[in-house]
């Protein structure tokens, strides 16, 4: 962080992008947070393009991400606003806490992930120590990364890379080749590669058996 970004923080507060494709959940937290003095909503968003916009235009101190929204995921956004500005504190806000999520959000350029089971006050809490360039985990994203570490899963997401895990997180919640290709600004031909590859990294045979690791690893629901 600059040491401007760091100065406005420290006399007007934090300021925050809330993004989430759910305005119910945006309204809610909102107002959980701006209950907090030194916080301040300045802008929200309800996909990965308008987050990337809304970040462009208010250049928020805290970036606050769902990943699953409709389209381009929460990884994609960090991925872009992240090469707009390798500065930008982004803090993960999340139903979702597998490991293969969780290890690809820090691995896009998240600071932090916080469950939506958590308390307000970790919430808060994180979104602090984000915005004074720390990292932060809720507790029980951290719990689910130390198994891990102790005990580690065979997962076929583990052979997957960020890219990959997004196009499958798209193709499983039903785009079409095209639509994903659009969400990404790639090629249809290079997401037909991705469809390939992912396949043959997996050990999937079919479409169908793809949609059913996705879910089984929390990328999806049925």
């Amino acid at each position: 962080m600059t040491t401007a970004k760091m100065t406005a923080v420290k006399t007007r507060g934090i300021s925050i992008l809330l993004v989430d494709d759910h305005p119910v959940v945006r309204q809610g937290y909102r107002r959980v947070l701006e209950h907090q003095d030194d916080f301040s909503v300045v802008a929200e968003a309800d996909n990965a393009a308008n987050a990337y916009r809304a970040f462009k235009s208010h250049g928020p101190d805290v970036v606050v991400m769902d990943i699953s929204m409709p389209g381009a995921s929460g990884l994609e956004a960090i991925r872009n606003i992240r090469a707009r500005d390798p500065d930008a504190r982004i803090l993960v806000f999340s139903m979702h806490s597998e490991a293969a999520q969780v290890k690809a959000a820090f691995g896009a350029g998240a600071s932090g992930f916080v469950t939506k089971g958590s308390e307000p006050a970790e919430l808060i809490a994180a979104i602090r120590s984000v915005a004074r360039g720390e990292h932060a985990m809720s507790d029980d994203v951290a719990r689910v990364l130390a198994l891990e570490s102790l005990v580690p899963t065979k997962s076929a997401l583990d052979q997957l890379g960020e890219r990959e895990i997004e196009i499958l997180r798209q193709f499983a919640a039903g785009s079409t080749k095209e639509q994903i290709a659009a969400n990404l600004n790639l090629s249809t031909k290079t997401v037909q590669n991705y469809h390939y590859l992912i396949k043959a990294k997996t050990g999937m045979r079919t479409d169908a058996q793809l949609v059913r690791l996705a879910v089984e690893c929390g990328l999806a629901n049925l």
